[in-house]
């Protein structure tokens, strides 16, 4: 009887292990049909602002309220998704966001004489960005749940790839199909991703048949190791009490810190398209190529350092990291704005270069925090915790096209990506420093029990 009982754990031991890279399917479908909505909307800026005939305050406005549909809703359904479950949440998400997109693209897109106002579209586009906030933290506490330590930052910074990549193919599809087709085709091809990923989570999300709490303990074990206290063993195999994220000050300091280093990469994914065609008077095929590399960039960017952090164990020092050199390469673009801006003829490659490199190490680090983020707040706490992230990342992805227009009112596109490397340079202190050497000897002590 044994025997048969430990085959039976065998087995559905492996039937788990085989079964989480589908899960973290769902996860990268999930983010990639609605990045592709958050990310690949904004490559279509030219044509938003001449369809809805819109200034550029209005093409900021309407396109934060993506934006602040998402900062708003985050937090709500990171709670709602460590309560209820990923696979409600998700599937809730994905269907809704369906809806809502459908809905743009039957009540708010141009057509012959008729052209929406201002206001249906910024209401739709709060509304798509409200539902789809379920998206990230449901999908994250899902891949958390199926992965465990020392593999967990290849497998987020994978399910974080799919922003990039999603961004990547609307770069590509949505201002062909905004150009040619209209925006009714644009919208319903976005529904018709999302109604396709919720099947697919429908039919493969579950809850893991281990639980997964060894985090937690092991986290427990780890802070009391650091702080040199005993160990009460009767209490090692329960988990410990929980402390809710929101009160956590580490887990604030990377949520804060990721909110402004998303700074620069809103503003090139936002504003990119508009600063290449109208400052360096690029086509519509440089323009899609440049936003598509830097999506790609960044989804290969984003695979390899989940992967490179896993083995050095150096997640807070990549993020550190990554903050300077974002604002060393935003500083280098206003220069050259503000330079080669004065003869501007064959100047669109060294544009799109930059664009690209800025872009690209702006966007790399998103997986690593993430998985920094869950890790500091354990399995059960994990929806709350990146909840909290994208908060602070998507209130960016609101500020940011309101703020553009003034700045370029102001002064002009160097002064757009001066201000852009400020907020890269003001996450460094903000992020927390990496772990002391003891500490972390005890955490990989813990893990290995």
């Amino acid at each position: 009887m044994e025997n048969g009982s430990m085959t039976a754990s065998r087995g559905a031991g492996e039937r788990d292990a085989r079964h989480r890279w589908k899960v973290l399917g769902v996860g990268f479908a999930a983010n990639t049909s609605f990045s592709a909505a958050f990310s690949g909307i904004p490559t279509t800026a030219v044509f938003l602002r001449s369809d809805y005939q819109l200034g550029n305050h209005g093409l900021g406005l309407v396109l934060g309220m993506l934006g602040l549909g998402i900062a708003v809703s985050e937090l709500p359904w990171g709670l709602l998704t460590d309560r209820w479950g990923d696979r409600r949440v998700l599937l809730l998400g994905l269907l809704s966001t369906a809806a809502a997109l459908a809905g743009l693209a039957l009540f708010v897109s141009p057509g012959g004489a008729q052209v929406p106002g201002i206001v249906p579209l910024a209401l739709g586009l709060l509304l798509v960005g409200l539902l789809g906030g379920s998206v990230n933290g449901s999908s994250g506490r899902a891949v958390m749940a199926w992965f465990r330590e020392g593999e967990r930052g290849l497998a987020m910074s994978i399910r974080q790839t799919a922003v990039p990549a999603g961004g990547g193919l609307g770069a590509l599809v949505l201002p062909v199909l905004a150009s040619h087709f209209g925006f009714a085709s644009a919208y319903a091809v976005l529904a018709l991703a999302c109604a396709i990923t919720a099947w697919f989570a429908w039919r493969w999300l579950h809850e893991p048949t281990h639980a997964d709490d060894t985090s937690a303990v092991k986290g427990a074990r780890a802070t009391t190791a650091a702080s040199g206290r005993s160990v009460d063993a009767s209490n090692v195999g329960a988990p410990p009490p929980m402390r809710s994220p929101l009160r956590d000050i580490a887990i604030w300091r990377v949520a804060l810190g990721a909110g402004a280093l998303c700074v620069p990469q809103i503003a090139v994914i936002t504003f990119g398209t508009v600063f290449l065609h109208d400052f360096g008077h690029a086509g519509v095929f440089a323009i899609s190529a440049t936003m598509a590399a830097v999506q790609t960039g960044a989804a290969i960017a984003r695979v390899w350092s989940g992967a490179w952090t896993d083995r050095r164990g150096n997640r807070r020092a990549y993020m550190r990291a990554c903050s300077l050199l974002t604002a060393v390469l935003f500083v280098l673009l206003a220069l050259a704005t503000g330079i080669v801006g004065m003869h501007r003829a064959g100047a669109v490659a060294l544009f799109a270069l930059m664009i690209v490199l800025g872009g690209v190490s702006a966007s790399a680090w998103h997986g690593v925090a993430f998985t920094e983020l869950a890790s500091l707040a354990g399995t059960r706490r994990a929806g709350t915790a990146l909840a909290m992230g994208n908060t602070c990342v998507f209130l960016t992805l609101f500020v940011t096209p309101l703020a553009i227009p003034p700045l370029l009112s102001i002064g002009a596109w160097p002064l757009v990506w001066t201000v852009a490397s400020a907020c890269a340079l003001l996450a460094l202190p903000v992020f927390p420093r990496a772990a002391s050497t003891r500490a972390m000897r005890a955490t990989r002590a813990c893990d290995a029990a």
